[in-house]
Order: C-alpha cells, then sequence, then structure tokens
C-alpha cells in the first residue's frame, strides 16, 4: 500500500469499524480500516436482533456492511493485525504485524475483544451456537427449552432474572460452591430454578450442539441450551500502548461521544461495553464516525 498517511484508521472491519468507516468515508475523510477477518463471532450460525438481517449469518452481514462501505473510494482497507499503536508528534502510529507502518490524525478502536474459555471440553466447539451469551441475540431460538446457565455470584442471580423470562426449565451451574446471598438462593427456589454446584468435567455435543453436561462425580445432565458468562480481554494492548483506561470490567472506557481518556483516540464496539450485539455495534460505529468526523473539522476550519 502506498499511502501511509491518513486522516483517520480504524483497528478493526467487523460491524462497528465498517459503521463508522462509512460514515467517514461520505464525509471524504481519508480512512483505513485494518482487519484480520477473525471476528469473535465467526462461530455463531445466525444473527438475530437487528432489523432487516435478522436470521442471517454474522459473515453475511459483515459481508454486505464491507460491500456498501467499498463503494467509497475514500476508504482503503489492509488485511492484518495490529500489533502496536502509539502516539507521535502527528497523531498515531500503528504497526501491523508483517512490520508495516501506518499514520493517522484520529484513531478508532474497534478491534473488539477476545473471549477467554473456560478449561472445560466441549465448551469452545459449543460456544456462539449452543453456548450463548446474549438472550436477545438468541434466547428467542431457544425459548421454553431445557437450559442452563452457567455463572455464579451476583452475575448468576441477575441473568438468571433475564433468562426466567425466557423459559421456566432452568437450572443455574456454579461449576463449584454457589456464591449467592440467602436472600438469592431463597428467590432462586421460589422461582424453581434449580442450582447444581457441581463441578464440571465436560459437555457432550455433536457439532457445536449441546447434548449434555458431564460431572466430575459421574453424574450427567441433558440441556439444549446453556448460557455462559466468561472473562475476555482486548485485543489490541491499548492500556500499556496508548494510555487509554479501562473500566472495572476491563472494558476501554469512552464518554456518551466515544472518546477514550486519549485525546483523538476514539472506541466504539464489543470493546466498550457489555451489550455486544450486531446492531449496537452498527450504531456506535456510526456515531464515533460522526464524532471523529466534527473533531477533524472543528481542528480545519
Amino acid at each position: 500500500m502506498e499511502n501511509k498517511n491518513f486522516d483517520v484508521i480504524i483497528t478493526g472491519g467487523s460491524y462497528s469499524g465498517l459503521s463508522a468507516g462509512m460514515s467517514l468515508g461520505r464525509s471524504l475523510r481519508n480512512v483505513l480500516i485494518i482487519d484480520n477477518g477473525k471476528p469473535c463471532n465467526r462461530q455463531t450460525p445466525h444473527s438475530h436482533n437487528f432489523v432487516t438481517h435478522d436470521g442471517k449469518t454474522p459473515s453475511e452481514i459483515a459481508q454486505l456492511a464491507k460491500k456498501d462501505v467499498e463503494k467509497y473510494n475514500t476508504v482503503q482497507f489492509y488485511n492484518g493485525t495490529v500489533v502496536k499503536t502509539q502516539k507521535t508528534t502527528e497523531g498515531f502510529e500503528i504497526e501491523t504485524s508483517s512490520g508495516e507502518k501506518f499514520n493517522a490524525k484520529k484513531l478508532i478502536l474497534a478491534s473488539g475483544v477476545k473471549d477467554i474459555m473456560p478449561d472445560i471440553p466441549g465448551f469452545a466447539e459449543c460456544w456462539g451456537i449452543s453456548v450463548i451469551h446474549c438472550p436477545y441475540c438468541h434466547g428467542y431460538e431457544v425459548k421454553n427449552e431445557v437450559t442452563g446457565i452457567l455463572s455464579n455470584g451476583d452475575m448468576a442471580y441477575e441473568f438468571s432474572k433475564l433468562i426466567f423470562n425466557l423459559t421456566k426449565n432452568l437450572t443455574l451451574f456454579t461449576n463449584g460452591k454457589a456464591a449467592l446471598t440467602e436472600e438469592q438462593l431463597e428467590k432462586l427456589k421460589q422461582n424453581k430454578i434449580i442450582l447444581d454446584e457441581d463441578e464440571i468435567e465436560s459437555i457432550q455435543h455433536t457439532n457445536g450442539s449441546i447434548q449434555k453436561i458431564i460431572f466430575k462425580n459421574g453424574k450427567e445432565i441433558p440441556l439444549q441450551a446453556l448460557y455462559a458468562k466468561i472473562p475476555f480481554e482486548q485485543n489490541l494492548n491499548v492500556s500499556d500502548d496508548l494510555g487509554c483506561e479501562l473500566t472495572e470490567q476491563g472494558f476501554i472506557k469512552v464518554d456518551m461521544m466515544q472518546k477514550t481518556t486519549v485525546p483523538g483516540v476514539f472506541a466504539c464496539g464489543d470493546n466498550v461495553t457489555m451489550m455486544r450485539s450486531v446492531a449496537n455495534a452498527v450504531a456506535q460505529g456510526n456515531f464515533a464516525g460522526a464524532v471523529v468526523n466534527k473533531e477533524l473539522s472543528d481542528e480545519e476550519f
């Protein structure tokens, strides 16, 4: 790629990154989107709760979005992985795994997060298929099914409220001693939500479709869906490289304008919110692109 200098570089070319790119491209900004083609939902068979695209595969939605953005010659694409981001006197320098470096006045972080899978055989293979994270994205498709929740503590209790609305055949698996209050335990009991504290050995499945949970004590429980809240980490080490502040939950801290704590750096999508959905990522990216364009316009006028 001959051009190394851009108005804006967007790290991540999934839903939020493409949406931001369209806002900026239509504003005649010189934009580079860097993406490695490995979104966190690449294993998910269908995406829901996004009007006009409900039920399509995540990859189909992304391909259609990229095709739309490619219409604007102000936006360029680079297939690669960002390994380093740093501030310069003129803005920011981005380095990829191949050693190429690009510069920009503004930076939009749309690189998402990396889910950290628990050490449970079968879990990763089912992730996004029958082991799911979001009742809004997948809940309707498994409504009234034999369902489990893999979580513990306050998060497990709050999650139980949401899933109880979708199915009454519900078991909370804490994978060890439950860390819930007596009041929370009583509420689960009142709503006939089964609590299972046994440790999980593995998940038996067929091509990612969960069949049963197998426990270390030899017990087996058939299931059709399992909700899980698992830890994650940022795909980019922005806290060390750029000095972006993270929240207690590990998200990039942004204000209502999608601005991070570092001037000139914006963030949108899964890396800033627990509301991980295609619709939300598109909305945040669209807004972030508009805000960045406004900031550039103010500085240039």
